[in-house]
């Protein structure tokens, strides 16, 4: 049901601009106009609570869209036993329950404004403090500095492991095109754009966690096991990994809605 057509970029970064001025723009336009939403849906006091007494393990994954992150998150999931959080799933499943805060979040969208990273971040710790887990895997996030920059404040966690799926353009625009799902109107022009506009939002994220020493860049081309065989080891070095190969866990987020592919 949930189609590309409310992908995840619209929900965190604008699909319509072409520049990275007028897309930072936007951002802190979003961030506006959504202040009064995010101050409803975060009491000041919890603004920065600590997660639970034993820090969970966390992995940030990150690509454009077409360099296969999608697939490696399931075989990470499967593989290692990390619960899979999806910032654009924990959007759309709030929007589907029909609650005051997913009827808000729905508007923002469909008016072109920007969920404000709070709101997004404040649902990500919902889920590492409800969860069972002490492993996660947050798919596509952070995609700004703000949206890093509210999850170090509210969640007071960095990622102990911040993977990049690197990718030529070409082929992430020809993996996109020639595959039956996404955006309706997804055609070489508005691939470009979308590119773009990650480049200039998700760059100096991962240009940050590089200079923390936690990015980890893959070589996103080649088969789906090829790059795994680039992710196996990164994993392998976490004692928290040794024992935990060949889990399949089940995602209780995913489960219920359409994986947004990347």
């Amino acid at each position: 049901m949930w189609r590309r057509v409310a992908s995840l970029s619209p929900m965190i970064s604008s699909s319509s601009s072409s520049s990275r001025s007028l897309a930072l723009n936007q951002t802190a336009s979003g961030l506006k106009l959504g202040e009064s939403f995010a101050t409803h849906m975060i009491n000041p006091e919890e603004r920065a609570s600590p997660l639970k007494e034993k820090a969970p393990f966390i992995t940030f994954v990150l690509g454009g869209p077409g360099s296969g992150k999608g697939t490696q998150c399931e075989k990470i999931v499967e593989t290692f036993g990390l619960q899979h959080l999806s910032a654009g799933d924990l959007l759309r499943r709030e929007i589907a329950m029909n609650t005051k805060n997913g009827a808000t979040i729905l508007n923002l969208i469909k008016d072109g404004k920007i969920v404000p990273s709070e709101v997004t971040v404040k649902l990500i710790q919902k889920e590492l403090e409800s969860s069972n887990s002490s492993k996660f895997l947050i798919d596509g996030f952070p995609r700004t500095e703000e949206n890093r920059a509210a999850f170090e404040r509210i969640i007071r966690a960095d990622p102990d492991v911040v993977l990049f799926f690197d990718c030529p353009e070409e082929e992430m625009v020809t993996r996109v095109l020639n595959r039956n799902q996404g955006r309706i109107d997804d055609n070489i022009t508005t691939m470009k754009k979308r590119l773009k506009i990650f480049n200039a939002l998700n760059r100096p994220v991962i240009d940050y966690y590089k200079s923390k020493g936690k990015l980890y860049t893959i070589n996103a081309v080649g088969t789906v096991d090829d790059i795994f065989q680039h992710v196996l080891p990164i994993f392998n070095s976490f004692e928290q990994f040794k024992e935990s190969r060949h889990v399949n866990p089940k995602s209780t987020i995913s489960s219920s809605l359409v994986e947004t592919s990347s």
